[in-house]
């Protein structure tokens, strides 16, 4: 077993990992308990069962993103020009991804939301604040892009939401159609959602 002091992270990045590939209901606490090398009794001195550690897992995944988005979603970008970085970062990331993972993966935290929101809470709390924060940074580009003239929004967060639900299911069906060029079609499916000039995404 490894070191203890570091056993926790392990079990956080295991759980993102196999549940990312697989799905919630299909991955045991003792399969995450050996990839990440700890034993079970590691595991129930920080998490009180795999629902909480399936919620801090998640939330854990997206701090770890949250400083590549910050300088994509930079208020120093321009608003449009951030939209264009993030669907180059998302193509480029779920590329290396399905590198390693044989297939595509889509996103993780709509992945596991789908699958047991309803019925796990806990997860479905976690999963809803992840979205609120990742949707934050759609809205504040539309809210510059809108203050820019750029776009025409009569209401930036509704309409922040409704792109971010766009996005989020072009990575959905990357993963269910294991074709990663489905997200080269994000910049066209943007514009035409707010009907932007061609190359302004």
């Amino acid at each position: 077993m490894g070191r203890v002091s570091d056993a926790r992270e392990r079990l956080l990045k295991a759980t993102v990992e196999l549940i990312w590939r697989e799905s919630y209901g299909a991955v045991t606490v003792d399969a995450i308990c050996e990839r990440a090398g700890v034993y079970m009794v590691c595991f129930y001195y920080f998490f009180d069962s795999k629902s909480q550690l399936t919620a801090e897992a998640l939330k854990h995944h997206w701090e770890s993103l949250r400083p590549m988005y910050d300088p994509i979603f930079s208020p120093a970008v321009p608003p449009l020009e951030r939209f264009r970085r993030y669907f180059d970062f998302l193509y480029q990331r779920h590329a290396d991804l399905k590198s390693k993972a044989g297939r595509v993966l889509g996103c993780p935290f709509f992945s596991v939301g789908c699958e047991v929101t309803k019925q796990d809470p806990l997860i479905g709390d976690a999963v809803r604040a992840i979205i609120k924060s990742k949707t934050k940074y759609f809205e504040s580009a539309l809210r510059d892009a809108q203050a820019e003239g750029l776009v025409d929004v009569a209401d930036v967060p509704a309409q922040a939401q409704a792109l971010f639900a766009y996005v989020d299911g072009v990575l959905g069906q990357a993963r269910i159609q294991n074709d990663l060029e489905l997200i080269r079609t994000l910049p066209e499916g943007v514009r035409r959602f707010l009907a932007l000039e061609p190359a302004a995404v």
